[in-house]
């Protein structure tokens, strides 16, 4: 092998570590999805809470509201990517020892349950609506005469487990910014910066 194919497999080999997490720190593509997500879900929030909180007529809360199913299916295909990623590195990825570690195991688990389903039930509920569903203009489902009722059933929980999930991110926030960064003074925080 020549000193040039050494070189370029050695810079390869460096790229795709940047890339992969590592037991010291999260690679580039699951910092990517982290940052990304948590812009996107703060804005998925935000529609949500005005959709709540404004009244009908008010015109921010009605141009946040039109967002929020577009919003609300990139960010479900995003965790099932993330997943996806994450269970290819899970070998690989940092972890926390003792107790505190069971506990960030724990809300992580709850994190992805929480990101599944709550987009799920509704995508099952436009599935089987009478309204369709489209995403940024291209129908993923198309309106139906009736709607299906169970699919309607199980959409009922969609907005109670949507704060239920906000409350699951603002927690994930605190532990990531007091409990690491303030209290215990560590570098987890770091790992995915």
């Amino acid at each position: 092998m020549s000193p040039y194919e050494k070189e370029h497999i050695h810079e390869r080999d460096i790229f795709m570590t940047n890339l992969s997490d590592t037991p010291d720190r999260f690679g580039l593509v699951s910092r990517v999805f982290h940052w990304s997500m948590a812009v996107l879900f703060a804005l998925q929030f935000l529609s949500a809470a005005a959709h709540w909180a404004l009244p009908r007529a008010n015109p921010l809360r009605e141009t946040l509201w039109s967002y929020h199913a577009n919003l609300g299916m990139t960010l479900f295909m995003l965790v099932l990517l993330r997943g996806a990623w994450g269970l290819l590195n899970l070998g690989k990825r940092p972890a926390d020892a003792g107790l505190m570690g069971q506990a960030a195991k724990a809300g992580h688990i709850a994190l992805y349950v929480f990101m599944v389903i709550v987009p799920a039930v509704r995508i099952i509920a436009a599935a089987g609506g009478a309204r369709g569903l489209s995403y940024f203009g291209i129908s993923v489902f198309p309106v139906r005469e009736a709607a299906i009722a169970w699919t309607q059933a199980v959409a009922e929980w969609h907005g109670e487990m949507g704060w239920i999930l906000a409350a699951v991110v603002l927690g994930h926030i605190v532990m990531a910014t007091v409990w690491h960064r303030f209290i215990q003074r560590d570098d987890v925080l770091k790992r995915m910066m």
